[in-house]
């Protein structure tokens, strides 16, 4: 069994924390993706559980065993880091081998486990050739093959496709899902960025300032976001924010009214009688062109601007509009036809909503 547990673990350096009490279970091959900005202590919690940075307080489980004071070797784990570092001296076969040779593995047993890695990842042809002769998709699958001939308990993956190209990106992360359910064991994933973290994942751990602000399934963290921060890093582009206020049952602001649908009522009630302002979260492909005009909205909010910037991306026409005195951002179907300094309307579905409150900017439900 390689289940991960951290308890209460946090990662100072002298007074500067780094992690603050990270509580988590990882499950049993579970694939889980720690994502997050630059600093926001991913990869610090990533080496902690590699062994590789030492925890200033908390428990640290594989298994069952507590493992903080052991060192990397004893923690049956492998990483991949963002750097291939591969011996460029070596041919493929012999970067994958020379781990076990150093731990004495014997020669047919070593044989087994490069024939058996370099099958899994589609490199049994190029195990005759040096670093230098592959390209930066066939060096990771070499990478990942020497984490893979360990057959650890768990594997660690520290931004592995950050040095590729955004093409071999996506088939080195379609790679990683069929690597994932071939070995049917424990993965670790740290990236920054966020597409990686819905593909890959069965659940992201968003982190942010050293702190875990949300763990779930991938379409549970879009759809229902713990809180601002949440909500604004998952999604692309991300979502757009408003100040809003309550008034005649609607949701209203410069350039927006939005009816108040039974979800936002009851979202929006507190013993002192309603909320009279909150935070507005709108993601950019809730946003509609309106076809009807403003009186044709049925039941629909309303949002009236001015596009500033059209992107045409084939498939997809990306708006940057201003509505009132605030910046938004609305995907539509590609071929509007839209153009700067055109006015536009657009319609918002009450129901595709997300309400923060103000001082905390955690989620309302409704």
């Amino acid at each position: 069994m390689a289940e991960v547990t951290l308890k209460g673990v946090w990662k100072r350096y002298g007074e500067l924390a780094v992690v603050r009490d990270a509580n988590l279970t990882i499950p049993d091959r579970e694939f889980v993706v720690l994502v997050g900005p630059s600093g926001c202590g991913k990869s610090t919690t990533l080496r902690m559980i590699a062994g590789l940075e030492e925890i200033s307080e908390g428990d640290l489980l594989i298994g069952d065993r507590r493992v903080n004071d052991l060192p990397p070797k004893e923690r049956d784990i492998a990483m991949v880091f963002q750097s291939y570092a591969l011996y460029p001296h070596m041919n493929v076969h012999d970067n994958l081998a020379f781990g076990l040779k150093l731990r004495g593995m014997a020669k047919a047993e070593i044989e087994r486990r490069v024939k058996e890695a370099a099958s899994i990842l589609g490199i049994s042809e190029y195990l005759s050739r040096k670093p230098k002769q592959l390209s930066g998709g066939q060096r990771q699958r070499v990478a990942m093959g020497r984490a893979i001939v360990r057959e650890p308990k768990v594997f660690l993956f520290d931004e592995p496709l950050s040095n590729l190209d955004a093409k071999l990106r996506g088939q080195m992360r379609v790679e990683l899902s069929r690597l994932h359910r071939r070995l049917q064991t424990t993965i670790v994933y740290v990236t920054h960025d966020q597409v990686e973290a819905m593909t890959l994942a069965d659940r992201i751990v968003v982190m942010s300032e050293g702190i875990i602000q949300q763990v779930g399934a991938p379409t549970e963290v879009y759809r229902k976001p713990l809180n601002k921060f949440v909500a604004g890093f998952i999604g692309s582009p991300p979502m757009n924010f408003l100040s809003v206020e309550v008034a005649d049952g609607a949701l209203r602001a410069e350039g927006l009214s939005v009816p108040l649908s039974g979800m936002l009522q009851r979202a929006l009630e507190q013993p002192g009688g309603s909320r009279r302002k909150v935070l507005l979260g709108i993601r950019p492909q809730q946003l509609h062109l309106a076809t009807g005009g403003a009186n044709g909205s049925g039941g629909r909010g309303v949002l009236e601007g001015k596009v500033e910037v059209v992107e045409q991306m084939g498939s997809e026409d990306i708006i940057y509009l201003v509505a009132g005195r605030k910046d938004f951002v609305a995907c539509l179907p590609g071929g509007t036809g839209l153009r700067p300094d055109q006015p536009i309307l657009l319609h918002v579905e009450p129901e595709h909503l997300h309400l923060f409150d103000l001082e905390t900017e955690k989620r309302l439900e409704g």
